[in-house]
Order: structure tokens, then C-alpha cells, then sequence
């Protein structure tokens, strides 16, 4: 994706990332640093990423939601990330705007990719968000949510949706914003009796 070879970062992308994130040209560059000294090849594999993923949630098993936070973020398909993708990742998933963080939901719930998501995706994705609460909080979540089956249905059921519809990126953004438990239920984390 165009990172430089030399060390430092190419400024087509430091100017893109400017514009694309919240990060000043100083924490750009920190940043790049800090994932070349990582990454010396300048890219982190599907491995490293869940490696990250396991450090963030040490009590709980990351690896599937990892490997599907990870394909939502492999923008060219490549089965790495590289500089940009890492850091419009993280943007997005620590500080970007509500819709646009819907919109990469969006895509990490497309498990197949085709523009849609089916019942079947949000069931796929609401075991990876259920392996990562940790056991202990398995009993403190509602009666109507503590499986994932029951907790995709819920999710399900407020987009008012057929067994076997289909659901758009539009009507799942207004559809989550609409709904503060649909958000949560989206989320990783539990809410307590």
C-alpha cells in the first residue's frame, strides 16, 4: 500500500491518514515507528493480530473475533494489514464517529462479504463477541441473552427480519442507531441483571 521501505513514512499516506483520522502528523509518525520496530517487513499477519487481540482480552478466548476483526480490516485482501490499514483500524475501533463505526460492524458482520448480512452471519458473530465475555460473566448476563443463539435472535429481531431476509448496510446503521440495545447487543460487552 505504498509504505516506504526506507523507514519512514511515505507522505502520501501520512497526508491521506491526516485526513482520514483524528491523529496529528507527530502521532502519525510516533505510531509508524512504534509498528515498523513490530513490523519490520511493514505488515502484521492474520497470527500477530490475534497475538493482539489475546494481550487485550487475556481472560477470554479472542481468536475467532480477532480473525474476523481482521478480515473486516484487510482492505485489499492480502491476508496482512499494513501500515494504513492498521491505523484506519484502530481509529475507527478506539475514537472514530458512531456511523462510521457502524460501518466497519457493517463489514465485520459480511462475514461472506456479498453487501448483506444474513441471520446465519449474526449468529457466527455473536459466538466470537460471546467467547470473548469472560465465563464468570456468562451468568450475569439477561435470561433472554445469555446464549449466543438467543442474543443473535434478539439482535435479529430488531431490524424486523425474516428467518432467511437479508439485511443492508443502510438498515443496519439506522437500525442500530435507532436502538440503544441493538448497539449494545453489537458490542462485547455484557449487560448485567
Amino acid at each position: 500500500m505504498g509504505n516506504s521501505k526506507s523507514g519512514a513514512i511515505s507522505k502520501e499516506i501520512l497526508e491521506d491518514l491526516k485526513m482520514s483520522t483524528k491523529y496529528s502528523e507527530q502521532e502519525l509518525t510516533q505510531w509508524y515507528d512504534m509498528f515498523r520496530k513490530q513490523c519490520p517487513d511493514g505488515r502484521i499477519s492474520r497470527a500477530e493480530f490475534e497475538k493482539i487481540y489475546e494481550k487485550f482480552f487475556p481472560n477470554s478466548d479472542a481468536k475467532t473475533y480477532a480473525q474476523h476483526v481482521f478480515r473486516s480490516f484487510d482492505a485489499n485482501g492480502d491476508g496482512t494489514l499494513d501500515f494504513r490499514e492498521y491505523i484506519i483500524a484502530l481509529h475507527l475501533t478506539s475514537s472514530g464517529k458512531t456511523a462510521l463505526k457502524l460501518e466497519w460492524a457493517f463489514s465485520l458482520f459480511d462475514v461472506d462479504r456479498n453487501g448483506y448480512i444474513s441471520k446465519n452471519e449474526v449468529l457466527e458473530i455473536t459466538k466470537a463477541i460471546f467467547k470473548l465475555i469472560p465465563e464468570d460473566d456468562h451468568d450475569l448476563l439477561p435470561d433472554d441473552e445469555n446464549t449466543p443463539e438467543k442474543r443473535a435472535d434478539k439482535l435479529w429481531g430488531y431490524f424486523g427480519k425474516g428467518e432467511n431476509d437479508k439485511l443492508a448496510e443502510g438498515e443496519f446503521i439506522s437500525g442500530v442507531m435507532e436502538n440503544d440495545n441493538a448497539l449494545r447487543l453489537i458490542q462485547y460487552e455484557p449487560m448485567k441483571k
